[in-house]
C-alpha cells in the first residue's frame, strides 16, 4: 500500500539533481564507495535542518527512523566515520557549485519584490561574518595570536534576503579586498559600512556603471563643489557635491561624489554618507543604507538557525563544505516559500522542518507541488 513520501523526500525533491551529477562528474567522484555525494549533501541537510549537534548525534537520530532511510534517498544505514571521510575528502567546490545554482535560481523567484523604495535598481548589501574557531583545533585558520577564525564575506540581494556571492576566507582577509572578488553589475546599488571604502575600488565600480553608498571616514579630506537645498526637518543637514582633496585619493577617485548628511531622529545619531548616486533625494540615499542592516540581520539569523558555528570536521576542505551545504539549505528553503506561496517565515519554517522531517503524506497526490496547503507547512 503506498505510504507516501517523507516531508524531508519532499524537501529534496526542489534540488537539481541532474545539475548536482553533473557538478559531482566536473569534480569526479572517484572515491566514492558506500556514500554517494547526494547521501552526503541530504545527510548533511537533515543535519541543518534538525540542529544536529555532532556526526554522533547525526549517525543515531538517522539510524533510529532506519525503516524511513530508503525513501530519503539512503541507500543504507549513515556511518559517522564514512561521513566524516566524505566531509574530508570530497571536493567543497561541488557543494559550492550546488548553492550558486539555487541562488540563480531563488534570485529569480524573488526580481519582483518590494524594496519599499522607489528603485527598479538591483541593491546589494556587502558585509562579512567572523566565525571564531579554536587555534588548536583548527591551526590552518590562524587569525591572531592565539585565536583562529574563517570569515564568510557575502553580497546579500535584498530582494528577498537572497546570498549572490559568498566567499569563505580565513580570518585575516580584510573586507575591503572582497570588492575585488566581485564582478560589478552595471546599474545595481551596493551598500557597505565605511570598511570598505577605498578609492580604487570604487572607482572600478563606478567605471563599471554601478552604484555605491557607504559612510564617510572622519578624515574624509575633500572639499565642497556645490550644495544643494535640503529640509532639515526630514532630518537633512546637507547634500552636497564634492571633489577629493587628498593627493592620492583624487587621483585613485578623479570624479566628483555625493556627502549626505543625515540626522537619525530615532537614534539621535549624525552619519555622513558618500556616494556617486545622484539621480535619487537624500532621504532615499538615508534609507538604502538603513537597508544595509539587513545583512547583519542576515548572519545574525544564519548562525543562530543554522550549524555554522559548530563544525562536523576540523579540515578546511570540511569547514567550507558545511558553510556550502548550509547556505544551500537556506536558499532551498527560500525556494520553497516562494514557489508554494507561502506566508510564514523561514524562521518558522525552519522551526516546522526540525520536527517534522520524518513525517510521510499519506495522500498520493499530496506532494508539494501539487497542493500548497500542505499541511506541515501552513501559509498563515
Amino acid at each position: 500500500m503506498y505510504a507516501g513520501t517523507t516531508l524531508f523526500s519532499q524537501l529534496m525533491e526542489f534540488l537539481p539533481w541532474k545539475t548536482f551529477h553533473r557538478i559531482v562528474a566536473r569534480y569526479g567522484d572517484r572515491r566514492t564507495r558506500t556514500l554517494s555525494c547526494g547521501e552526503q549533501f541530504r545527510a548533511m541537510a537533515f543535519a541543518q535542518l534538525t540542529y544536529r549537534e555532532s556526526l554522533r548525534d547525526i549517525e543515531a537520530c538517522l539510524s533510529a527512523q532506519a525503516s524511513k532511510l530508503y525513501h530519503m534517498g539512503f541507500r543504507q544505514p549513515i556511518r559517522r566515520s564514512t561521513l566524516a571521510d566524505a566531509n574530508e575528502s570530497r571536493d567543497w567546490r561541488i557543494y559550492a557549485e550546488l548553492a550558486q545554482r539555487l541562488i540563480a535560481h531563488a534570485r529569480k523567484l524573488y526580481a519582483s519584490e518590494d524594496l519599499g523604495l522607489e528603485l527598479t535598481n538591483t541593491v546589494y548589501a556587502l558585509d562579512s561574518a567572523t566565525i571564531d574557531l579554536c587555534l588548536s583545533v583548527f591551526p590552518w585558520a590562524r587569525f591572531r595570536t592565539t585565536k583562529a577564525a574563517v570569515k564568510m564575506h557575502t553580497l546579500l540581494d535584498l530582494r528577498g534576503n537572497i546570498p549572490s556571492f559568498i566567499h569563505v576566507s580565513d580570518g585575516k582577509l580584510h573586507d575591503v579586498h572582497a570588492l575585488d572578488l566581485l564582478i560589478p553589475e552595471a546599474g545595481a546599488i551596493y551598500v557597505m559600512d565605511r570598511g570598505y571604502v577605498d578609492f580604487p575600488r570604487l572607482h572600478v565600480l563606478h567605471q563599471a556603471g554601478a552604484f555605491f553608498v557607504t559612510r564617510a571616514k572622519s578624515n574624509l579630506d575633500a572639499h565642497r563643489v556645490y550644495s544643494a537645498p535640503t529640509d532639515r526637518a526630514s532630518g537633512i543637514i546637507c547634500d552636497q557635491t564634492i571633489a577629493l582633496d587628498g593627493f592620492y585619493s583624487r587621483q585613485d577617485y578623479p570624479e566628483h561624489l555625493r556627502r549626505v548628511r543625515y540626522h537619525d531622529i530615532e537614534t539621535a545619531k549624525t552619519l555622513v554618507f558618500l556616494t556617486n548616486f545622484f539621480a535619487v533625494s537624500p532621504l532615499t540615499i538615508a534609507a538604502l543604507y538603513k537597508n544595509r542592516w539587513r545583512v547583519e540581520l542576515f548572519f545574525k539569523w544564519v548562525k543562530q538557525h543554522l550549524r555554522i558555528k559548530q563544525f562536523y570536521g576540523t579540515s578546511q576542505n570540511a569547514v567550507k563544505t558545511q558553510n556550502w551545504i548550509a547556505v544551500s539549505v537556506y536558499v532551498l528553503v527560500a525556494v520553497v516559500k516562494k514557489r508554494l506561496g507561502l506566508e510564514a517565515s523561514l524562521y518558522a519554517l525552519l522551526q516546522i522542518l526540525s520536527v517534522t522531517l520524518f513525517e510521510k503524506n499519506r495522500d498520493r497526490k499530496g506532494t508539494y507541488h501539487q497542493r500548497p496547503q500542505n499541511r506541515y507547512l501552513p501559509n498563515h
